[in-house]
């Protein structure tokens, strides 16, 4: 899956343009970046969201245990990758018919964080047990909200473009070939959201999260990593 969004609709990390900048190499524009996904993959849908949103994806070399799915509601759009272990009492919690699936659950819990929930962002992604990647866009508030599971077991990565988009996928070769060293693996266990302002661990909010400068043999610009208690007091 691949989604990529301009800088008017989130802003590239700090540390991944420094990471690009530091160590330059070839970069594509978001646009040819989705026109690789499209012609790579085969039976692969692009979807195009108003003006600066790109989102793809495509069942092709899917794992049996990690399918891929997309859906739209209400100018939601949600790609989400992965199986939810949950998803029969989610369902319950939100009202949803035994035929809803996981991208479907998604969607619902979104709304319900952006129109009526009394918890944080970290505490409805907490609520999601299971291997799961996924990327949410809201039209309407042009929100971005991405997430990725505890264990890190649906691979996700991020990047910049050479025309400053945001892009998300669950392959990093394609990302390497787009976004240079301006690129890095998406944090387990942490969601992205514009609401909030940037990068958030769900399993330890109060906990920063830092980004660790990679050597120049990496694929990566920067690895993003959670600051656990025994980082914090040793750094007192």
């Amino acid at each position: 899956m691949l989604g990529v969004f301009s800088g008017s609709i989130v802003s590239a990390p700090d540390e991944l343009i420094a990471a690009g900048s530091r160590t330059p190499s070839p970069k594509i524009t978001a646009t040819a970046l989705v026109n690789r996904f499209v012609e790579t993959n085969s039976s692969a849908v692009s979807v195009q969201v108003g003006d600066y949103v790109q989102l793809a994806y495509t069942h092709h070399n899917e794992s049996p245990l990690r399918p891929r799915s997309f859906a739209v509601k209400d100018e939601i759009f949600c790609l989400f990758e992965g199986a939810l272990d949950n998803l029969g009492s989610l369902r319950q919690q939100y009202g949803l018919a035994k035929s809803a699936n996981e991208v479907i659950l998604v969607i619902e819990a979104y709304k319900a964080l952006r129109d009526r929930a009394p918890y944080p962002p970290n505490h409805v992604v907490g609520h999601l047990s299971g291997n799961f990647a996924f990327i949410v866009f809201d039209k309407s508030t042009s929100t971005l909200f991405v997430a990725s599971d505890q264990f890190g077991k649906v691979p996700l990565y991020w990047g910049i473009t050479a025309d400053g988009y945001v892009a998300f996928a669950d392959d990093a070769e394609l990302l390497k070939g787009a976004c240079g060293k301006s690129l890095a693996s998406f944090p387990q266990g942490c969601f992205f959201s514009t609401t909030v302002g940037g990068l958030r661990s769900y399993e330890n909010p109060k906990n920063k999260i830092t980004a660790i400068p990679a050597t120049d043999e990496e694929i990566w610009g920067a690895t993003f990593k959670v600051e656990g208690p025994a980082v914090l007091a040793a750094r007192q």
